[in-house]
């Protein structure tokens, strides 16, 4: 778990870049015409790659601290539990630690059975995931509805401004302007 950790880690920059580029790409001439499901789908996509980069970020710091704790001659109490934020009394009643992968947390234990979090790294990793895949299903949602409303407008004859259907086999174009160049008749 800490290598998919440490992947996610040297991954992140590249999603940064990738995320940079679309936004760029977005502002420039010459884009498709369907630009809209595309970019919401391509954020969905990227939200959810968001959601599982920082939930293994996030085990792979719980797996670290782990191993940590089980590893080397001054690993009891658990590294991860005797930081310098923790006050010398309750570093003394520490008695042991408890990992949690879903969702990822590394909690360590008093004598009294009390617990308290060895990092606010993980809470604010968890909440990333929980943002991203909400996010994430909301565009893939969004992307769905713009999809089938696009869908329907060209499932109605003239409705996309498109002639020569079947109803307009026999008609000549005099009345109706150039899409391109709004020329009339052209």
């Amino acid at each position: 778990m800490v290598l998919l950790g440490l992947a996610a880690l040297f991954a992140s920059p590249l999603w940064c870049i990738a995320v940079l580029v679309k936004l760029v790409s977005v502002a420039l001439p010459g884009r498709r015409p369907d630009r809209g499901v595309h970019l919401l789908r391509w954020s969905a996509r990227m939200a959810v790659a968001a959601a599982v980069g920082c939930y293994l970020l996030s085990s792979g710091a719980v797996a670290f601290a782990e191993h940590e704790s089980r590893s080397g001659a001054d690993s009891s109490p658990a590294p991860a539990c005797r930081g310098e934020e923790v006050p010398r009394d309750t570093r003394l009643r520490l008695v042991t630690h408890r990992a949690s992968y879903l969702p990822p947390a590394f909690d360590c234990v008093l004598d009294d059975g009390t617990t308290y979090e060895s990092s606010g790294l993980y809470d604010r990793l968890n909440m990333c995931v929980v943002v991203f895949a909400v996010g994430a299903g909301a565009l893939a949602a969004s992307a769905g509805r713009v999809a089938a409303r696009r869908d329907r407008a060209r499932a109605v004859p003239g409705a996309d401004g498109v002639l020569g259907g079947p109803a307009d086999a026999g008609s000549d174009d005099r009345g109706h302007d150039d899409r391109v160049s709004g020329a009339p008749g052209a």
